[in-house]
Order: C-alpha cells, then sequence, then structure tokens
C-alpha cells in the first residue's frame, strides 16, 4: 500500500477514543502517561526503568484493536507540543507500531521517524528497540532501510556533518552500521560527501574530493569536515581556537586535552547556549577559566542575567535552582571535579531563578500548596542531588507568584499554619518562612482536611514531604471526601520527595498522581497533569 493513500488524521470516532477526558482511567490516558514518562500507573518516578511490552499494555490495546496509525498521530502530536518528559518511550512505542501485523500502522509509524529522531542518538535508540523487540530474528526489511535512508537524505549536508561528528555511536549502533544495513543511497553530493565520510574516514574523503571540483555547498562540507579533523590532531591551541570560531565547532568536537585551556573554553563559550553553559559552570570554575572579578567572570554571568536569552531558552526556574545548588557545592557528583564557587556566579544564577519565575504560564487553576515539617527537611531529593528544603521551597515560590490563586501551608501533627511567600523574597526567606513549625508525626491527608474545613475551594493539591510511610489517614481517601462536599474534581499531587517506590494514588482516578523523588522533568509531569494531559 502507498504511504500517501493513508489519512493524516484519525477518524472522528478514534479520536474521540484517544482524547476522552474523564474522572477514570483510561487506557488513553494510560497510553499519554506511557508516552509522557514511560510508565502507564499514576506514579512518576525519577529513575528510569527498562522499557518492555509488559509495562505498555494500553499501547497494545489500542494496536491490536486496529488504531496503529491513530497512536502513531498520538505520538507525533505530544512530541510536536513538547508534551513527552523522556524521549524513550515515544521512539519504543513507535518501534513497536512499525513492526505490527497492519501495513498502515507500520507505514505511519515509518514515516514518522525522521520527525521524531532529531538526532542521531534518537535514531540510534529505535534501531536497538526494534533489534529487542525483533528477538534476534531479522529486522532490515526494505520499509526499515528506506526509512533510515530518508532520516539521513532529510537533512541538509552541513546539518549531518554537525550531527555525526557529535554522535558517532550509541546503544551499540553507529553510523556505519546503519549506513550499511539500510543499503544507503543519497540523494544528493552534500549528503554523499558526509555518507563517504561516515564509511570511509576523512582518508577516503581526500581521496575522493581532495581535487575535485566542488560545488559551493559541497565546498562548505568539505570544509566543516576537514576542520574537525584537524580538531582532532591538532596540539595547537591557536589553531583550535581559529577552527572554534571559524567553524563554530562545539564542545562534543575537541579533544579532551583542549579542554583543559581556558583561551579553548573562552572560544567555545561564545556560540554556547545560556542552558549548557549553566551545566558546564563548576568544571569552568575548577579549570580556572572563571576566575574572581576577572572579565570572563562577568561576561558569563552577564549572559546568564540576560532575560531574553533566558526566555528565548525556556529554561524553568527549578532547572536553575537545580544548577546554582550544585554549583554552590563546590564539587561534582562523585567529588572529583572541585572548586571554590564564584560569588558573582552564585549571584547571577539567583537573579536568572527569580527572573526565569516571570516565564512560567499559568494554568489557571487553585492551588494548595502544602509542606510537611513533621520531619526535617535536610534530606537530599532523589533525582536532583539538592535538599529536600529547596525542593520545596523553590516549587511554592514558582506556583505562588505564577498563580493567582494559590494558597501556601506547613503541616504537623494536628497544626496546619498558611505561609505568605512573595515576590520579593529570597529563596533562603521562602526556606524560613516553611521550616519555622515544629515537627511531630506526619499526617498528609492534614491540609485536604484543613480546606475542607475552611471552606477553601481548591482544584489541585500538591504535597511536598520527607515522609517514606502513611502514618494516618490515607490522603487519597480524605480526597474523595473532600470533592463530596466541595462538589469540586480536585487533583492531588503527593510528592515524596525521598521515596523511591512509595505510591498512594487510586489507579482507577484520573485526579490522582505520586511523584517518587523530585527531578526537572517532575515539573513538567505536574503541568501535565494539571492541565488534563495525563
Amino acid at each position: 500500500m502507498d504511504p500517501a493513500s493513508c489519512p493524516d488524521q484519525p477518524s472522528a470516532v478514534n479520536e474521540q477514543v484517544l482524547n476522552s477526558s474523564g474522572r477514570s482511567v483510561t487506557a488513553a490516558v494510560c497510553l499519554r502517561r506511557f508516552l509522557c514518562y514511560g510508565s502507564e500507573t499514576g506514579t512518576y518516578n525519577t529513575k528510569e526503568h527498562p522499557l518492555g511490552i509488559e509495562n505498555a499494555l494500553s499501547l497494545m490495546q489500542f494496536i491490536e484493536g486496529g488504531q496503529g496509525s491513530e497512536v502513531v498521530e498520538e505520538i507525533r502530536r505530544l512530541n510536536s507540543e513538547g508534551l513527552t518528559i523522556r524521549p524513550n518511550p515515544s521512539l519504543f512505542a513507535l518501534a513497536v507500531c512499525s513492526q505490527h501485523a497492519d501495513c498502515k500502522t507500520r507505514q505511519r509509524a515509518l514515516r514518522a521517524l525522521k520527525e521524531l529522531c532529531r538526532t542521531p542518538a534518537q535514531l540510534f535508540t529505535f534501531v536497538q528497540y526494534k533489534k529487542e523487540l525483533k528477538e534476534g530474528s531479522g529486522m532490515w526489511g526494505r520499509a526499515l532501510r528506506r526509512a533510515v535512508m530518508d532520516w539521513y537524505n532529510s537533512q541538509d549536508g552541513l546539518s549531518l556533518a554537525q550531527a555525526v561528528t557529535k554522535c558517532n555511536h550509541r546503544a551499540g549502533w553507529s553510523h556505519q552500521d546503519l549506513l550499511r544495513l539500510s543499503h544507503m543511497k543519497p540523494t544528493n553530493d552534500t549528503v554523499a560527501l558526509v555518507c563517504k565520510y561516515m564509511m570511509k574516514g576523512w582518508k577516503g574523503v581526500q581521496e575522493a574530493y581532495g581535487d575535485k571540483e566542488k560545488s559551493e555547498d559541497v565546498q562548505k562540507v568539505f570544509a566543516y569536515l576537514e576542520a574537525v579533523e584537524k580538531a582532532k590532531h591538532s596540539t595547537d591551541e591557536l589553531v583550535i581556537i581559529h577552527l572554534i570560531e571559524e567553524h563554530q565547532l562545539e564542545k562534543e568536537q575537541i579533544l579532551t586535552n583542549h579542554l583543559k585551556s581556558k583561551e579553548v573554553w573562552n572560544a567555545l563559550l561564545k556560540e554556547m547556549p545560556v542552558v549548557v553553559l549553566m551545566r558546564h559552570l563548576g568544571k569552568l570554575t575548577a579549570d580556572k577559566v572563571l576566575t574572581p572579578g576577572s572579565p570572563d567572570v562577568a561576561a558569563v554571568c552577564e549572559r546568564i542575567q540576560d532575560e531574553t536569552a533566558l526566555k528565548k531558552a525556556k529554561i524553568h526556574p527549578f532547572n536553575i535552582l537545580v544548577v546554582s545548588e550544585n554549583y554552590k557545592r563546590g564539587h561534582g557528583k562523585r567529588g572529583k571535579l572541585k572548586w571554590e564557587p564564584d560569588c558573582d556566579v552564585v549571584q547571577s544564577l539567583d537573579f536568572a531563578f527569580h527572573k526565569s519565575i516571570s516565564n512560567v504560564e499559568s494554568t489557571g487553576k487553585r492551588f494548595l500548596v502544602a509542606v510537611d515539617v513533621s520531619s526535617s527537611l535536610s534530606s537530599v531529593a532523589h533525582g536532583s542531588s539538592i535538599s529536600t528544603v529547596a525542593v520545596a521551597t523553590a516549587m511554592c515560590m514558582v506556583i505562588a507568584q505564577t498563580e493567582p490563586d494559590t494558597q501556601v501551608v506547613v503541616f504537623s501533627e494536628g497544626a496546619v499554619v498558611p505561609c505568605a511567600i512573595s515576590s520579593d523574597m529570597t529563596l533562603m526567606q521562602a526556606a524560613a518562612q516553611l521550616i519555622q513549625t515544629p515537627g511531630g508525626s506526619t499526617d498528609c491527608a492534614l491540609p485536604i482536611t484543613w480546606a475542607s474545613e475552611n471552606d477553601k475551594t481548591v482544584d489541585v493539591f500538591i504535597i511536598f514531604t520527607n515522609n517514606q510511610n502513611i502514618e494516618r489517614a490515607n490522603p487519597a481517601e480524605t480526597l474523595q471526601t473532600y470533592r463530596q462536599k466541595s462538589g469540586t474534581f480536585s487533583k492531588l499531587i503527593v510528592c515524596w520527595m525521598i521515596a523511591s517506590s512509595l505510591a498512594i494514588a487510586d489507579h482507577e482516578d484520573r485526579g490522582m498522581l505520586d511523584i517518587c523523588g523530585f527531578d526537572s522533568r517532575a515539573v513538567d509531569v505536574i503541568r501535565n497533569f494539571v492541565l488534563d494531559v495525563i
């Protein structure tokens, strides 16, 4: 069957099934959860688990029910709208669809490959999932060969050269493997040049193109690959800097020895996105690229505080907080890399955190954010390597400033105390508000009971706790009582910041979500949940 004959959109009936909404957990909800974070349950865990058919039952239910094409469209929609928190579940689901017995489903899945696999790493991951699902039997049929070939041919030569020189292999596959197994036939001269480079290396390119007259586009790709090769073999620091500046080479294309050079780093920093820059602040300080009071520090701080760049990068305040807290710690996760935090950099990160809050879009819901202070908040949150008090405080500040109808409370045994979190507070001042109540035993149902007793109408309850046990009333049961009294289908999110597997959500209730640990992806999971995406 010609892929062009397949309709671009699912039928109205099937669209209604996949977009069903309500209070119960439907197969469509389970599918979206899986595509979003890799689990069909109402529990998001910061620890990523292996994907398999056994934890994608809703996916199989739709495919076996003749709705494989609709599943592919849902995968495309969620990815295009930026609603997938982890990339691998979508790639796994696409791999499942690509080898189903239904011809339309297979064709639709493989046609979506070049859209969903935006990087070589994702392409390699997809192919590996195909291999695992085939359980060793042959998988390189004509359809997969064409899809992989189209992935390479759909890109312009220079973009392809940049991508393949930054990521040559992943998940047990290399570009050489895919080009050989797909029987690659380039459709233009620039892609042909890159393919020659991947298969035969720079020597093969020189032999084929060195003395050959080249078009302008081919010459650009040739010059770029030549620059990458020179960067691999040159020992001259000035040559490396010149190559970086002329060809916009990136960190992944520079040898480790050269990354010890202050001048090389300064050349890289000129075009480095602010998100990547923040990720490397510790190393930049450890390697003395950033020294106190230097112009280099001033330039980096200016970039970190650039409100336009922060908005364009769509960096969530919580991500900046994680960078800031890890930088202030003065060492990497394993402790090998150590540095003395620069006070100007710390202040810039704090500025960026507060300014980026205004970039968070409101959901328009009524929130009650409750922080459990019955035990110390000094523990480290699973998944983010920062203290639980920092996690809870940051989220309280973000929600209180972006959602107009928000109440923040702290609670411990028998007590719920409202907190005033204002926009002019620093993180430390807000944290002081949250830890002022004495401890006791944990009762996560207290905030819901308090809202009921005080006639508070709440759309979303978010509870942050260090507790790893349900010591008193189950908050899920208390929520049901609150719903009946208020007439509102309120949602409940419990963030078990140091727990790895605790869950209280009723799996049949769409309005309950557990989060085990807390990381930057949890922020997006919460938003998707609040807005009925999952």
